[in-house]
């Protein structure tokens, strides 16, 4: 069992970061936090990407095809889920940007991020 979690260690830093980013979010009550949680989430999803395009094998390289190989016969690791990784930490970014500036608003608007007040300050309205 300790083998196979030590050969395996960016899977379980992915369940890891995945269950932590869960947890900021379902049980944090200040905004910041649960926008820190998602983005520990979203770090968690990218690190999955890569490391299931990782390849262990002997004789494998990065995905450049050599002059002197045939392309069939060469171990190559696919660029998709890097270029889909680097495609979603831009949006990640602009999310998180587009989020904090959502909490400066809602705190400017209320004076709190709290979102058990916000729902009280809400309600009374």
């Amino acid at each position: 069992m300790i083998d196979l979690l030590t050969s395996h260690y960016l899977y379980v830093l992915t369940f890891v970061l995945l269950g932590l980013g869960i947890y900021m979010v379902i049980a944090s009550e200040n905004l910041v936090k649960k926008l820190i949680g998602v983005n520990l989430f979203q770090t968690a999803i990218f690190l999955f990407f890569v490391s299931m395009a990782y390849i262990d094998v002997d004789g494998a390289s990065a995905p450049i095809v050599p002059h002197e190989g045939t392309p069939g016969e060469v171990m190559v690791a696919s660029p998709l889920p890097q270029v889909i990784v680097l495609t979603a930490i831009v949006v990640g970014i602009a999310l998180t940007a587009v989020g904090l500036a959502l909490i400066i608003r809602i705190y400017s608007e209320y004076g709190t991020l709290r979102e058990d007040t916000l729902r009280e300050v809400r309600a009374d309205e």
